[in-house]
C-alpha cells in the first residue's frame, strides 16, 4: 500500500521501519523538548499523510521509551479525512525528566483498516463465561 507524505520543511526525517516484518512505522519529533516529570506535550513530526479512506492511522508507544524512560502516547488515532501534521502527544510517566532531540524516533503508526458497524439496541445481550467481570476479573496468577 502507497501512502503519500509531505514534508513540512525540508529537512524532515521520514519515518521508517527499524526492521523486516515490523508493524509499526516510526515516527520522529521536528523538535527538540525537556519533558519534565507527568508533563505532556504535542511533538511536531514534520509531517502529512494521506490516509487512504477505509484506513486509520494508530499512533503507539515505542516500547524502549516507554520501559526506559516512561514515556507514553496519548491521543493516538489519525482519521482518513486528516490533512494537518501528524503531533505526538507524549506523557512523561516517570519522575525524571526526559530529553527528546529532533530525529528521536518517538512513537509508531499502524495503518490498519476500519470496519464500520452499526449498533442495535437489544434488550438482553448472550450470556458468556466472563460475564460482567472486568478490570481484573481474570486475576494475577
Amino acid at each position: 500500500m502507497y501512502i503519500k507524505f509531505q514534508k513540512l520543511h525540508r529537512d524532515v526525517e521520514l519515518g521508517d521501519y527499524a526492521h523486516p516484518g515490523d508493524a509499526g512505522i516510526d515516527l520522529r519529533s521536528y523538535e527538540s523538548k525537556v519533558l519534565a516529570p507527568l508533563e505532556r506535550y504535542a511533538f511536531a513530526t514534520g509531517l502529512s499523510l494521506e490516509i487512504p479512506e477505509g484506513f486509520v492511522g494508530l499512533v503507539w508507544d515505542r516500547s524502549g521509551l516507554a520501559v526506559k524512560e516512561g514515556l507514553t502516547c496519548l491521543a493516538g488515532v489519525v482519521d482518513s479525512g486528516y490533512r494537518g501534521e501528524i503531533k505526538i502527544v507524549m506523557l512523561n510517566t516517570s519522575d525524571k525528566e526526559v530529553k527528546i532531540e529532533k530525529g528521536d524516533r518517538i512513537a509508531q503508526m499502524l495503518i490498519q483498516p476500519i470496519m464500520k458497524i452499526e449498533l442495535e439496541p437489544a434488550k438482553k445481550l448472550s450470556q458468556t463465561e466472563r460475564g460482567k467481570g472486568g478490570f481484573g476479573a481474570s486475576g494475577k496468577k
